[in-house]
């Protein structure tokens, strides 16, 4: 089988037509990128927070110590905002835990009153204001942090456990509000 050699013309018109076409496509690919930024959309004086111990607006003992620590460590772990000390800060997070509460989601099939795995639900809300001057820059009614589990005992000692994965979830949650909400 031989190969027949492109007409002059033809290799020609593509060469001319090339550029045309690359200088058309270029911008239009580049326009999709126009709203696009690189970094946080925070404001440029907005670098640090603080983040005092939340309220606990539940019944449950000293929840409100494992979801402020899981939100510091969020904070931290995220990177765009540093905790600091409240007289360092630009901003404040306010939160009050306002929700805990497990539900069975499934039940042993030979004991249908005994639940076989849960859902722990943590709920918060949260106001971020200006340190400076105690503006009110975001408020949050209800972030949510929720987690599912199989008792593996007792249920109290599975819910212990359960709770870290849920602070943590909800924590996650936080940082993204507060970041985001710029």
């Amino acid at each position: 089988m031989t190969r027949r050699p492109t007409p002059t013309f033809l290799r020609r018109a593509v060469l001319e037509t090339l550029p045309g076409l690359v200088a058309c496509l270029v911008p239009a690919l580049l326009a999709g990128c126009a709203g696009y930024r690189l970094g946080s959309m925070l404001p440029p004086d907005v670098k640090t927070i603080h983040i005092p111990a939340f309220v606990n607006g539940t019944g449950e003992p000293r929840i409100e110590i494992e979801v402020t620590n899981a939100t510091i460590r969020e904070f931290q772990k995220d990177g765009t905002l540093r905790v600091t000390p409240p007289a360092d800060a630009a901003l404040l997070l306010e939160a009050t835990v306002t929700g805990f509460t497990i539900a069975p989601l499934r039940y042993e099939r030979d004991e249908p009153t005994k639940g076989a795995e849960y859902r722990l639900r943590l709920t918060v809300s949260a106001v971020v204001r200006r340190a400076a001057t105690r503006e009110v820059v975001g408020k949050h009614p209800e972030i949510a942090g929720e987690t599912w589990f199989t008792p593996s005992g007792d249920l109290t000692s599975a819910k212990l456990e359960a709770v870290p994965e849920a602070a943590k979830q909800l924590a996650h949650n936080i940082v993204e509000r507060v970041v985001e909400a710029w």
